[in-house]
């Protein structure tokens, strides 16, 4: 059975110190990653420290491309149904989002995304979502 995709209202972010680059760059349709100078590892969701070595962090462009590790649909969610997933992106940090602009009944696990950017309410920043590729 075929469910399509329909945005539900999404409430605005709340954008704390540190993390505006992330939500500027998502107005200009740009998903954001925080690396490790020290160590080069990149980390989600974003810290002003390193999690692995403790160094100081900087913000670099994602593809925006991954693989859904995880999911789970919502079929009879109010007041439409979606679906949330871990998404790893080529960079190999996993981060929860939706999955959007497709038939949900037909996910999978290991499948290819490219990253959308869904509005959110208020006029808040943007919220970064994947399609199938």
């Amino acid at each position: 059975m075929s469910t399509m995709f329909q945005a539900n209202p999404l409430p605005a972010p709340v954008i704390e110190p540190g993390t505006e680059p992330y939500f500027d760059a998502a107005r200009e349709g740009k998903l954001m990653v925080k690396y490790c100078k020290s160590c080069s590892k990149p980390h989600f969701y974003p810290r002003t420290l390193c999690p692995f070595c403790f160094g100081e962090t900087e913000w670099k462009q994602a593809k925006g491309t991954g693989t859904i590790y995880s999911f789970s649909f919502m079929p009879k969610a109010t007041p439409n149904p979606y679906c949330i997933a871990y998404v790893t992106l080529d960079e190999g940090v996993t981060m929860m989002t939706q999955i959007a602009d497709c038939d949900l009944a037909t996910v999978k696990i290991g499948q290819k995304v490219s990253v959308v950017f869904k509005p959110t309410t208020a006029e808040g920043a943007p919220v970064p979502m994947f399609k199938p590729i």
